[in-house]
């Protein structure tokens, strides 16, 4: 299963990179990260970090590997474990994306979830109701999506004028 959504950011793909590549940062935009705790010298292919994130009350951190950090082209990271605490909990969880492409009027910025969780299905829908108050992922990340990119779009043409 995938979600996704773009849209355009008045500026050139590598700048927006720049900005989306920094994952300390994407608490700035997401409703759910609130940044990220990453190796000094930013992402690469391999690069792990831990992302820290909430939703109410509910605080947790995943660890996540970049799976592809291509400058003004492409990042993607896969999470493959997340914890309370100082423990982690190895699972498949998600794998996100962001893609870059140059389009009259600047960068059409798309972000896309893949659920990665091999679970069955009325287990997934199970958890997924409860820790998103009723809905299922897929509902609940294209909210997530479309409020991270519009979130993103204002800060960027904001910061640029």
């Amino acid at each position: 299963m995938s979600v996704s959504d773009s849209v355009v950011v008045a500026l050139d793909p590598a700048s927006v990179y720049a900005q989306v590549s920094d994952l300390t940062q994407m608490g700035r935009w997401s409703p759910e990260n609130t940044g990220a705790t990453v190796p000094s010298g930013g992402v690469a292919a391999g690069t792990v970090f831990e992302g820290h994130n909430k939703r109410g009350a509910a605080r947790w951190t995943t660890r996540c590997v970049v799976s592809a950090a291509e400058p003004g082209v492409r990042l993607a990271f896969r999470v493959e474990a997340m914890g309370l605490g100082p423990r982690f909990v190895r699972a498949r969880i998600a794998t996100w994306e962001y893609s870059f492409e140059p389009v009259d009027g600047g960068t059409r910025v798309t972000e896309t979830w893949h659920d990665d969780r091999r679970w069955p299905k009325p287990l997934a829908d199970l958890f997924d109701r409860v820790a998103t108050r009723g809905h299922v992922f897929a509902d609940f990340q294209r909210r997530n999506i479309a409020t991270t990119l519009a979130n993103l779009k204002t800060a960027l043409e904001s910061a640029d004028r």
